[in-house]
């Protein structure tokens, strides 16, 4: 089944071919991919296709849900969030933005949107998230999401070529339900 979320100023559809100049300019800035952890540095045309092979498959598997943050105003492709599997039945969830869409409040709406779809399409029961305890502007989308604490760890950051410090978050359905309620 081929998903498409929407909220109220986004679009947030899989990646497709048409994304792949815009993802190698957005990520490919050093200030986006160094807060997250799997993405290399310097981001190439090649490291983008091969995102979008690894995407479609683990989507056919059932196992990753990534998306394009598409701007409905304009069209423009803004970045990417998603939903993944981890260690069998954990559920994390994350978003990035480009650096020109920083500050708008993008993040956390399509973060809230990827957490409903966690939620209420896939009938996950938490979901949690990390953030680099240098970019304290995604603990603050976390949040409010509605996020709590819940300890800290390492993470590996390649394009960092370390580890850093990762601020870890939960969410739950009942919480979230509760908190849409008030």
């Amino acid at each position: 089944m081929v998903w498409r979320l929407e909220t109220e100023r986004l679009l947030l559809r899989p990646p497709e071919e048409c994304d792949v100049p815009t993802i190698v300019t957005l990520i490919g800035d050093y200030d986006v991919a160094k807060n997250l952890s799997t993405v290399p540095h310097p981001y190439s045309e090649q490291d983008a296709r091969d995102y979008l092979v690894k995407a479609a498959g683990n989507l056919a598997r059932g196992t990753d849900y990534s998306f394009s943050v598409i701007r409905k105003e304009d069209g423009a492709h803004m970045g990417g969030c998603g939903v993944h599997l981890r260690d069998g039945n954990q559920n994390e969830f994350g978003y990035w933005l480009g650096r020109p869409y920083w500050g708008n409040g993008y993040a956390t709406e399509a973060a809230r949107r990827i957490v409903e779809f966690a939620f209420f399409e896939l009938q996950q029961e938490s979901v949690w998230a990390g953030w680099y305890h240098d970019n304290p502007a995604s603990g603050h989308v976390l949040e409010k999401v509605g996020c709590r604490p819940n300890g800290q760890d390492t993470r590996a950051c390649q394009s960092r070529g370390h580890e850093v410090i990762c601020d870890l978050v939960v969410l739950d359905r009942a919480e979230y339900r509760g908190r849409r309620a008030a």
